[in-house]
């Protein structure tokens, strides 16, 4: 699974690119747990694990999300992903660090965040063995975010202000390219968990696509819980053949 008209998509990005927060939570030393679950058909088979972690430091936070493949996975297709972001204490992003080893395959991606009168600008760098850094430079009139301090943003919003007929775009900066995210909200649901329990909670869909329109990641489902700490319960990404299934777990 892969990672999300011009004037369109300027208006979008000027009317809706700083989302609508709420109060502001309080991430100090959280840890979350889930299982990656491979489902098609009538096989759901738990394929992984990944955690989100976060801590408070003297000059804002540290997050982490781990994901690895379990010991009958490993034996078709072995992953070791870690993502690391260091934010300040607004949580925007200031550096982000992607770790990748799949297989035979090993990356690492790092994007340092900067900001300028309500602009974000970045530089990326891309290491792979065996070939020179590759460097891009990124850029955004709005607050631009990476693939773990997004999910911060997320939890901060006030979905009670949100409407299910207008989405809100933000800005995805990796070290390969810059993606516009659209979050769609399409209200709160009743899920059942991997553990039979039932919980309400806020169903948000995600879309990434590249300047143009073009889309650039496949398209992903979010559940956040409705009580005040909005922890991702269920995140759902479609593959060539099924899906995959991140359940949150106590």
């Amino acid at each position: 699974m892969k990672k999300i008209t011009l004037l369109a998509m300027t208006l979008a990005l000027l009317a809706l690119c700083v989302p609508m927060r709420g109060a502001a939570l309080d991430f100090t030393n959280e840890r979350l747990n889930y299982e990656i679950v491979y489902h098609w058909g009538l096989v759901w088979k738990h394929a992984g694990d990944a955690s989100l972690s976060i801590k408070k430091t003297s000059n804002g936070y540290y997050s982490q999300l781990v994901g690895k493949t379990r010991s009958w996975a490993d034996k078709v297709y072995p992953v070791r992903d870690t993502l690391k972001c260091t934010m300040n204490n607004k949580l925007q992003p200031l550096r982000y660090e992607k770790l990748t080893h799949e297989k035979s395959y090993y990356a690492r991606d790092i994007v340092t965040f900067s900001y300028y009168y309500g602009s974000t600008s970045a530089k990326g760098v891309r290491i792979r063995p065996g070939k020179p850094n590759a460097e891009i430079n990124l850029s955004a009139q709005c607050q631009a975010y990476d693939m773990v301090s997004v999910f911060y943003m997320l939890r901060s919003l006030d979905y009670s202000k949100l409407s299910t007929a207008k989405p809100v775009t933000t800005v995805i900066f990796s070290g390969k390219q810059k993606e516009y995210l659209t979050i769609t909200y399409k209200g709160k649901e009743n899920i059942k968990m991997r553990d039979g329990t039932k919980h309400d909670a806020y169903h948000i869909k995600f879309r990434f696509t590249q300047e143009g329109g073009k889309k650039s990641s496949d398209n992903l489902d979010a559940w956040m819980s409705t009580d005040a700490q909005r922890i991702p319960l269920l995140l759902v990404g479609k593959l060539p053949v099924g899906e995959v299934k991140c359940y949150y777990k106590n």
